[in-house]
């Protein structure tokens, strides 16, 4: 049994380039990816200033990159986040949001994310709210595919220590209200689970009504302390039987999106080789196919450092070596490799609290 694989650009961070979100695209899609959520914490207009436009330019270009979608045979989606919309859902709020959905009608979205996560809430009947504002938004949108990430997303604790805890029945009120053909957000039992088994699933089924669509923050590295190693390993503790459970299963990607490739792939394997599947086999087969075999060979031999060691456990003369290594090859995964041996991807607590 499969599932179908995507990708949701979900991250805190430094923003891609249009380049390299398109590289990154034509690459999964020609691997059978079906679906590209495009949801960057660092835009702003899908965030915290939500109510404006986009800019001219950034307009034209997410025109631009939803025809390449549709060329490839990718459903191509945008994840909104209507910043604390659901603690004042009222007319001024019902009007911004028709424009901006208006707005995402002319890019040409298929689907449309509403994204609840990572805000606090001082409404009483939270789930009840945000299935009202989903109906309103189905009503309003020309998006034919509508999917929903939940306040609480995970089992994980530390959602209810940041956000407030949890009502005892959101999941279940929030399932039952829903229209049956809203997708779901779920990341596991963590927020990044090292592990997701079929048992957990069929439970979150049970309580949502649905399958939910697993959000794996894996192999996205975002944050200050996970911005400090890069995610390069295959993909482990995603079973194949997990596909029985699953409405769809979406890929948080790391920063670095030549090298996130590697991970992609190595879960397309997962799911088609099932109880043959080898997580040290299939990263060398991707990372062959992707980066070549010289460069996929010095980066198997430098796991240990690159994702294991990371940038705090590195010395100077380590970084050096390896910035030298990766210099000699020329190719945009060893350019990333640089770039973060340089800290130019590293991700700060500020960046998290305002994007």
């Amino acid at each position: 049994m499969t599932v179908e694989l995507g990708v949701i650009e979900g991250f805190y961070g430094p923003m891609w380039s249009w380049a390299e979100r398109r590289k990154l695209l034509k690459t999964l899609a020609g691997h059978g990816y079906g679906f590209y959520l495009y949801a960057p914490k660092a835009d702003p207009y899908l965030r915290r200033r939500w109510q404006e436009p986009h800019p001219a330019e950034e307009f034209a270009a997410l025109v631009a990159f939803a025809e390449l979608c549709n060329r490839e045979g990718v459903r191509f989606g945008v994840g909104l986040s209507p910043f604390e919309i659901f603690n004042q859902f009222d007319e001024n709020a019902r009007h911004a949001l028709a424009a901006k959905l208006k707005a995402l009608d002319r890019i040409g979205v298929q689907e449309l994310a509403i994204l609840f996560d990572d805000m606090h809430s001082n409404t009483p009947s939270l789930a009840s709210t945000q299935a009202e504002i989903m109906r309103w938004v189905k009503a309003h949108s020309d998006a034919t595919t509508f999917s929903i990430c939940p306040t609480y997303y995970s089992d994980d604790s530390v959602l209810d220590r940041v956000f407030g805890e949890r009502p005892s029945d959101y999941l279940e009120t929030l399932g039952a209200e829903l229209d049956k053909d809203v997708r779901v957000f779920w990341t596991g039992e963590e927020v990044c689970s090292r592990e997701i088994s079929s048992g957990h699933l069929k439970r979150v089924g049970d309580r949502l009504g649905r399958k939910p669509v697993l959000w794996d923050n894996y192999p996205v590295n975002d944050g200050d302390r996970m911005s400090r190693h890069l995610h390069l390993r295959a993909f482990t503790g995603r079973p194949a039987a997990n596909a029985a459970h699953l409405a769809g299963h979406a890929i948080n990607p790391a920063l670095q999106p030549t090298l996130t490739a590697i991970p992609a792939l190595t879960l397309l394997e997962s799911y088609r080789q099932g109880p043959d599947y080898q997580y040290g086999q299939a990263f060398h087969h991707a990372a062959r196919e992707l980066l070549g075999e010289a460069l996929a060979n010095q980066i198997q031999r430098d796991l240990l450092s690159l994702q294991d060691a990371g940038l705090g456990r590195l010395s100077d003369e380590r970084k050096q070596a390896l910035a030298h290594t990766y210099d000699a090859f020329d190719h945009p995964a060893a350019s990333e490799i640089m770039r973060w041996l340089a800290g130019d991807y590293l991700v700060t607590d500020e960046m998290v609290q305002t994007q």
